[in-house]
């Protein structure tokens, strides 16, 4: 601000003294003008004829004539040891020292063979003009001279300079100080949110910004109260998931622990014992397998989508699965496209659902593995005929160690993370788990993915 307005105040300083110099020249030209044009046409008064002395020239001209209050308006004759005589008006000046009383410098004018100029002198400037005048046939003797002291004039530019300036400066205070108090105003809610993000800790994430109005700021604020919603959820879940894990291994560990404290030497109980604790251990190692792999999920190189054939990777999860229990397995329809997926990953989805259908199934029972289109959409499902999933279970079944209430059948050795594992891979392809009861009773799982399909025609 204070940069704009001193470069206001300087380019119009500029532009006044460029005025001045563009007045001041037409006002010499204009006088110089006349005066050359009364010499050429103009006659005496007392003879009715041309002019044929200098001094009676320029004193009737100069008697004609009315200077501007900073004007000298001279006439200078011969030449002599003291300077040319000079004809003039009676004319008060409001300069130090004008050029009628200032001999040396008519003295300059005179003898200068320019027909204007400047002259610098330390009573003040003279801008100048002039127009000799000669006899015929001799040289000239004479002069017409045009003064101009422009210190008046520079003087109100400068006032007018300077009066830009007080005013400039008041603005720019009167602008620091409503700039200081809007800025403040608006600055406000980003210091709230500075203290706010200063005082969050782990175990205190309830803190939220109170949020006023539609403005940008108010946005902001509720973008931040947005971002401490999921932070508070995601710790929220993390805790869980810690606790749920601290629970699910404690549990083997407190078993192995047991059994080798109460182990005695006979061998029959020895090698029970050692049976009950491998036991054990194998399901502490799938516990922690399954939690690497849902930790490797948060990453973005999880699933490694590749165009592939969707009816040949339904076959082979069908033969896969197969060999999980004695079913009555069935391939049920197939989608004959190719697709972008992570095969492996999708296959580990549908051993998992398949597991878990054997797992709440009775041997004989049925088990369809199919694919299919649904619109955009690609489907690849595995249905049971057991006894369904039960309203209150389906919200929780595939959240980490979390089991349904009611058994579905037999009962299985997971921890819970079967399902979660599903549904990490489903939303690694962009899409996601659907569950709805089989017509005729049983349980339909589905991994239901935005896979985009490759164009018709490519090489498998």
């Amino acid at each position: 601000m204070a940069l704009a307005l001193a470069s206001v105040a300087m380019t119009t300083r500029s532009f006044l003294l460029r005025d001045v110099d563009h007045r001041i020249n037409r006002l010499l030209t204009q006088e110089t003008g006349e005066f050359a044009n009364f010499e050429e046409r103009g006659g005496d008064p007392r003879t009715g004829r041309p002019f044929t002395d200098a001094d009676r020239l320029l004193t009737v001209f100069l008697e004609r004539q009315y200077p501007d209050a900073d004007e000298e308006l001279i006439g200078l004759v011969g030449r002599t040891g003291a300077g040319p005589r000079q004809i003039r008006q009676p004319h008060d000046l409001p300069v130090a020292l004008p050029l009628h009383e200032d001999p040396g410098a008519r003295a300059r004018i005179f003898g200068s063979p320019d027909s204007s100029g400047v002259l610098d002198r330390p009573q003040g400037e003279i801008r100048w003009a002039k127009v000799t005048v000669a006899q015929p046939g001799r040289a000239p003797d004479a002069a017409f001279v045009v003064a101009f002291h422009p210190e008046r004039e520079q003087a109100r530019v400068n006032s007018v300079f300077r009066t830009l300036l007080v005013i400039s400066g008041v603005a720019l205070l009167l602008t620091v100080g409503i700039a200081w108090a809007v800025a403040g105003r608006i600055l406000k809610p980003v210091r709230v949110v500075r203290a706010a993000a200063a005082q969050l800790t782990e175990q205190d994430l309830t803190r939220r910004i109170p949020v006023h109005g539609h403005d940008d700021i108010a946005a902001l604020a509720e973008t931040f109260n947005g971002m401490l919603d999921r932070l508070e959820r995601a710790f929220a879940a993390q805790r869980e998931f810690v606790d749920d894990a601290g629970h699910e291994l404690r549990t083997p560990i407190t078993i192995v622990r047991g059994h080798l404290e109460v182990m005695g030497d006979d061998p029959a109980e020895r090698e029970e014992t050692v049976r009950l604790v491998t036991d054990e251990l194998d399901r502490m190692s799938r516990i922690v397998e399954d939690l690497l792999l849902l930790a490797k999920a948060e990453r973005p190189d999880f699933v490694s989508p590749e165009p592939f054939q969707v009816a040949e990777l339904t076959a082979d999860v069908y033969v896969k699965a197969r060999t999980l229990g004695e079913r009555d397995w069935r391939l049920d329809g197939v989608a004959d496209l190719e697709a972008e997926l992570d095969p492996q990953r999708i296959t580990q989805a549908m051993v998992q659902l398949a597991q878990n259908a054997v797992q709440h199934t009775t041997p004989g029972q049925t088990i369809r593995i199919g694919s299919r289109t649904d619109g955009p959409d690609l489907e690849l499902y595995v249905a049971d005929s057991g006894p369904g999933v039960q309203p209150q279970d389906a919200e929780v079944i595939f959240e980490r160690f979390r089991r349904g209430t009611a058994r579905r059948g037999a009962r299985g050795s997971g921890a819970g993370l079967g399902l979660s594992i599903v549904k990490a891979i489903a939303e690694g392809h962009r899409g996601r788990v659907r569950l709805h009861g089989t017509p005729g009773g049983g349980a339909t799982f589905a991994l239901v993915l935005n896979a985009p399909r490759a164009p018709e025609g490519d090489p498998t």
